[in-house]
């Protein structure tokens, strides 16, 4: 995977006969007790490696355009301007990156949490995307689309198992952080990505401790789980990971330690969170 261009809130990579946009949409800064050991209680200590911005946890948030020589898919779309304020570029990041809001018809929602759902619905009110056919996003999440994202609900597709998005993508379902919560695999000639959601918040802690959770899992023990038998397939030769939560641009390769026990993330463009 090499990258092609980059800005303030963009990097394109090109990956074999697919093109891969990271668009980042801002950051998030959390409490740190929103980590949970393996027992479901508050992490006692969050390890020095992990950075901190004055005593909380920085997110970045970003979206992925997949592009192939068929057919484009948007996965995840940021918070709008319905959430925190340090978010919201979606719309500025694609810009950026040259890219017409108004060829996006396929947009895939990896769950149904504000900064990965609301940008369907541009600050001002109206739809981001004018030319949208499809939403894809798992059954279990399909409630979310009432009130401010009532406009898009007729174009909902639910995904009740694994399913074909277009030539190049494949939906996986992998529930735990919420019902629905989806994975996206776009396979080209060049390899496998996996663009995830909230598989992983916090990078620096649980590549290495995958056992480690997060306060807002719905189904802790799943999600924990879904997150393991992730990194163990991200490990194997020719794949990758984009993640949603990853420092932007959030695209990089997957190792196994040695010693079995955790994994570690080498980020493909200097990342920032």
């Amino acid at each position: 995977m090499r990258p092609l261009s980059s800005g303030k809130l963009h990097t394109t990579f090109e990956f074999g006969d697919l093109t891969v946009t990271s668009l980042r949409d801002g950051y998030v800064d959390m409490p740190t007790t929103r980590l949970r050991d393996e027992s479901g209680d508050p992490l006692a200590a969050v390890p020095p490696a992990v950075p901190l911005f004055d005593g909380r946890l920085r997110l970045s948030v970003n979206a992925f355009l997949i592009t192939g020589p068929t057919a484009a898919l948007l996965i995840d779309t940021g918070a709008s301007n319905a959430w925190h304020p340090t978010m919201g570029s979606l719309l500025d990041a694609l810009a950026e990156a040259g890219i017409d809001r108004q060829s996006i018809t396929d947009v895939a929602i990896t769950h149904n949490h504000e900064d990965h759902v609301n940008g369907l619905i541009a600050p001002d009110g109206t739809e981001s995307f004018p030319a949208l056919e499809r939403v894809w996003i798992g059954a279990g999440d399909t409630s979310v689309f009432t009130g401010r994202l009532a406009p898009v609900r007729d174009r909902v597709v639910p995904i009740t198992g694994k399913a074909v998005v277009n030539d190049h993508v494949t939906a996986l379902p992998t529930p735990g952080h919420t019902d629905g919560h989806t994975v996206y695999e776009a396979a080209g000639t060049a390899g496998r990505l996996l663009v995830w959601g909230d598989t992983v918040h916090v990078p620096s802690l649980q590549f290495d401790q995958p056992g480690i959770s997060w306060e807002l899992d719905g189904d802790q023990p799943q999600a924990r789980a879904a997150r393991r038998a992730l990194l163990e397939k991200l490990a194997e030769p020719g794949h990758y990971v984009a993640g949603a939560h990853l420092d932007s641009p959030g695209v990089g390769r997957v190792s196994r330690h040695t010693d079995g026990n955790g994994f570690t993330l080498d980020y493909l463009a200097p990342s920032i969170a």
